[in-house]
């Protein structure tokens, strides 16, 4: 079955970096728009950044911008997104999703239109 794995997750005082990874396992995701999602207690599932199936295309949520970065290496079936001034509102469990069709069109800001990986936490200490 199919999977996606997040790493890079951790504890970073507030105004640090982090740099999440998500890989494939089962098969590639080479062809699909890919996203990252988050989650904190007690919230709902948000989105927080997407990238097109080609790379050329990506866009964020509002209070990232500037700050994080996503980004694929498709030679390497990668998936990544730096965290520059991370802020203790960025703490949360953060999803790699990838989309459910390939070749879309349009990113989705919908959690419905994605499979998602089990998750990797990141904790802001201030």
């Amino acid at each position: 079955q199919a999977q996606l794995v997040e790493s890079g997750g951790g504890l970073v005082q507030s105004g640090g970096s982090l740099r999440l990874a998500c890989a494939p396992s089962g098969r590639t995701f080479r062809n699909y728009g890919m996203a990252w999602f988050r989650q904190a207690p007690g919230m709902g599932r948000e989105f927080v950044a997407a990238i097109s199936w080609s790379g050329r295309t990506d866009f964020y949520r509002d209070s990232v911008k500037g700050r994080f970065t996503i980004s694929r290496d498709d030679a390497n079936d990668r998936l990544y997104l730096q965290m520059n001034n991370i802020q203790p509102e960025d703490a949360a469990v953060y999803y790699c999703a990838a989309e459910q069709i390939s070749h879309g069109a349009i990113l989705s800001v919908y959690a419905e239109s994605y499979y998602f990986g089990q998750g990797t936490q990141v904790t802001v200490s201030s």
